[in-house]
């Protein structure tokens, strides 16, 4: 096992992580994956092992907590295993306005989306660069360019996301580590969220992108080095437009869009009486 190079993917069991997991896997690579706890993640361990005759690990890590970053590191170092790809893709995503997210909530989303990614990434530059040419993909999202309601603390995320990987590839570079960020839109990752995709405008509605799709591109997009990857025409359209749009304007349709909400406020985010603000966050890039 020692001598076979490895791709560590966390909150690889579900969505996009599960995506990227089949990704690498159709393209031969040995899998470290990391989830939380639960039959998801040895189930996808086993169909990838039976489909694609690649080595997998499979570990169950609740990554919001510091000590189990450190744990994870600690049992990879003792399987003597070699790590050249690292694809920081665990998070939490939510959708709400800021008063109805709870505390909780917020901690362990700026936890795991922001203090895993980074510990994670401390922990194992030393590997990567003993076993470089090796690669760290960080997953953001398109909403860190954009000031969105209810996006809030999530945009803030991945904001940080996208700045930690620029200047990391510039210390990096000459290690031989090459890092790269990719900001996805909206993927129809689980059930809350294609739901939640449906109720949009026409337009946000053609900028949806399927997991599989996306992962492809963020594969293709780090192998050649890339540092930005932004997936999907309708979204590098849009950022286009965020460039060129006067700031006059943007801010009549921030307006707009706030009007829209407080006339709301009360409503649930699929407009429906019986459906508590928890279950439409998801674990997404």
């Amino acid at each position: 096992m020692h001598n076979k190079y490895y791709c560590l993917i966390t909150g690889a069991s579900e969505g996009f992580g599960k995506a990227l997991a089949l990704e690498c896997a159709q393209r031969k690579m040995n899998l470290i994956l990391v989830a939380l706890p639960g039959p998801e993640l040895y189930n996808l361990a086993s169909f990838i092992r039976r489909n694609y005759q690649v080595d997998i690990v499979a570990i169950e890590k609740d990554l919001s907590n510091e000590e189990n970053c450190i744990a994870l590191f600690e049992e990879i170092k003792a399987l003597q295993v070699k790590i050249n790809m690292l694809i920081n893709n665990a998070g939490i995503g939510s959708t709400m306005l800021f008063s109805e997210g709870t505390i909780q909530l917020y901690q362990k989303q700026i936890k795991l989306n922001i203090m895993a990614t980074t510990l994670l990434t401390r922990l194992f530059v030393p590997a990567l660069e003993k076993n470089s040419p090796s690669y760290i993909l960080n997953v953001g999202s398109l909403s860190c360019f954009f000031f969105l309601a209810k996006k809030q603390v999530y945009g803030a995320t991945k904001s940080y996301i996208y700045f930690f990987s620029k200047s990391l590839r510039r210390e990096l570079s000459s290690e031989g580590i090459h890092v790269s960020v990719i900001c996805p839109g909206s993927m129809n990752t689980n059930t809350s969220i294609i739901l939640l995709n449906k109720t949009t405008s026409w337009l946000a509605r053609q900028s949806v992108m399927e997991p599989k799709e996306v992962a492809r591109i963020a594969i293709d997009g780090l192998l050649n080095r890339k540092e930005v990857i932004i997936p999907g025409k309708v979204n590098q359209c849009f950022l286009l437009l965020d460039k060129i749009l006067p700031s006059p304007i943007k801010k009549m349709i921030t307006n707009w869009q706030m009007k829209k909400l407080n006339s709301k406020k009360y409503e649930q985010i699929f407009y429906s009486p019986v459906l508590p603000v928890e279950e439409v966050i998801s674990l997404t890039a």
